[in-house]
């Protein structure tokens, strides 16, 4: 059974700094590229960024270059996302899914977790 489960989300102070996780099972998860995606309640789902089962990253809302990064530990099954200097911008439920190759588009995912809520907030 194919599972992505989320965790590491919560409320940060604005400024802040957060790590989540996506650890996966059931699949071949070396194979696949795993993007973090997120959403605000009424706005589509935004690509945020991805690491490809090369370990190469790709950067795609503009406003994650230079405070987000994403790392694999292929032996756990895992990529974290690592945000720096939050914001109340980022404030959205972070989902990580699962993908052949990096894309910004829903409809090539093939797994999705189901989400973390991250709110910054003083």
């Amino acid at each position: 059974q194919v599972q992505l489960v989320e965790s590491g989300g919560g409320l940060v102070q604005p400024g802040g700094s957060r790590r989540l996780s996506c650890q996966a099972s059931g699949f071949s998860f070396g194979l696949y590229a795993i993007g973090w995606f997120r959403q605000v309640p009424g706005k589509d789902r935004e690509a945020v960024l991805c690491i490809s089962s090369s370990d190469s990253p790709m950067y795609y809302a503009t406003s994650a270059a230079g405070r987000f990064t994403v790392a694999r530990d292929d032996r756990k099954n895992t990529v974290y996302l690592q945000m720096n200097r939050l914001t109340p911008a980022d404030t959205a439920v972070y989902t990580c899914g699962a993908s052949y190759e990096c894309t910004e588009s829903d409809n090539a995912v093939d797994y999705w977790g189901r989400g973390t809520q991250v709110t910054v907030s003083s």
